[in-house]
């Protein structure tokens, strides 16, 4: 049960920690944080997706943003939280053959949504209740740009993160799933 998996997630430091508290708080405050009929926050699944070194991390440029991010996307109701961000994978990148590294969550975070326009309609800022899975990939695999989203799709050096992504809110979680990724 999806409720079961964030409660018995275990935090890595003091940033997830604090982040598990305020996405329990919502479990237990809202009871449509599953969808976007929650419009102050709901859930949402990623994929940091790496090849079999761990030297690159496949990355999309997300039209929105303008800047280079993992994949991911909103759970719209649904409780398997690693089948949404292996599909998102797959819609955004055209990268078909994943591996889950594990099938546990691998990275628990609160991420602040910037108010935005999306097809025509204004989306309020929002909070993104975020859970990440940890996929590998063959990086020789074809790529495909998903247009409606993003405008590119590459396999980016690990240890070059810092260089390709403006959101300066996401990079110290990329560097928390590195140095994990590490331990």
């Amino acid at each position: 049960m999806w409720q079961e998996q964030l409660m018995n997630y275990q935090p890595f430091n003091e940033q997830e920690m604090a982040d598990k508290q305020i996405i329990m708080k919502c479990l237990t405050t809202f009871d449509d944080i599953l969808t976007r009929e929650n419009e102050v926050a709901h859930m949402t699944c990623s994929g940091f997706v790496v090849n079999k070194a761990r030297t690159k991390v496949l990355m999309v440029h997300h039209n929105i943003y303008n800047s280079w991010s993992w994949t991911g996307g909103h759970a719209d109701g649904e409780t398997d939280f690693l089948a949404v961000a292996l599909r998102e994978v797959q819609e955004e990148t055209g990268v078909l053959n994943l591996q889950p590294v594990i099938t546990d969550i691998f990275s628990l975070d609160v991420l602040t949504v910037i108010g935005h326009v999306k097809k025509g309609k204004f989306i309020s800022p929002h909070l993104h209740l975020n859970v990440t899975y940890l996929i590998e990939a063959d990086d020789a695999q074809a790529l495909t740009i998903a247009e409606e989203e993003n405008s590119g799709v590459a396999w980016l050096p690990i240890d070059q993160l810092d260089e390709y992504s403006n959101e300066e809110h996401m990079k110290p979680i990329y560097h928390k799933i590195i140095d994990k990724i590490k331990a």
